[in-house]
């Protein structure tokens, strides 16, 4: 693989969004790692669109596209050429668009960004056994609480009975 092919995974993990409860990538983000115009991806996508069913790839609806505008902060050079909707592709469309780009740089790119959504979906998987981890260690210290509560009522209750018992009487030598 040549060195200019390789892309860095910081700037492919960047252009992963979280969007209708999926990672995605946006079309404009795709074309730009490819090296080709967006325009020629959406042709690409609009001409084998049977490989391409709601589940691999979905154009965003204005509510969604207005709302990923305000997350990135886009500047106003950066909106420019936003005339329409972005396609956001999944993980699996995102794999097929190497079937209908053929370019070793897209094939290249391909492999790359396959690699960081696994790295992704491990972290999603490694933080989900961690969030597991740290509810049992919740209920164990609730549990303990009310341990620790109850060996304290029973002090209490044990140090009321010490206090209400009549003085013994001391047998013994006086002094």
């Amino acid at each position: 693989m040549s060195q200019n092919l390789v892309i860095s995974e910081e700037m492919i993990s960047n252009k992963i969004y979280f969007i209708r409860n999926q990672k995605v990538m946006l079309d404009r983000d795709l074309a730009a790692l490819y090296g080709i115009e967006t325009k020629r991806l959406k042709e690409q996508v609009r001409r084998n669109s049977s490989r391409f069913p709601e589940d691999f790839m979905f154009e965003l609806s204005n509510e969604e596209f207005a709302n990923w505008r305000s997350q990135i902060a886009t500047s106003n050079s950066d909106k420019m050429g936003l005339r329409y909707t972005p396609m956001a592709f999944t993980e699996h469309g995102v794999l097929m668009l190497s079937s209908v780009l053929s370019s070793e740089k897209a094939i290249q790119t391909n492999i790359q960004i396959m690699r960081i959504f696994s790295k992704v979906r491990q972290m999603l998987l490694d933080t989900s056994e961690i969030k597991l981890d740290i509810i049992q260690i919740q209920k164990k210290l609730e549990n303990h609480d009310k341990n620790i509560e109850l060996v304290f009522s029973y002090l209490d209750e044990l140090t009321e009975k010490e206090e209400n018992k009549k003085p013994r009487t001391k047998i013994g030598y006086k002094k």
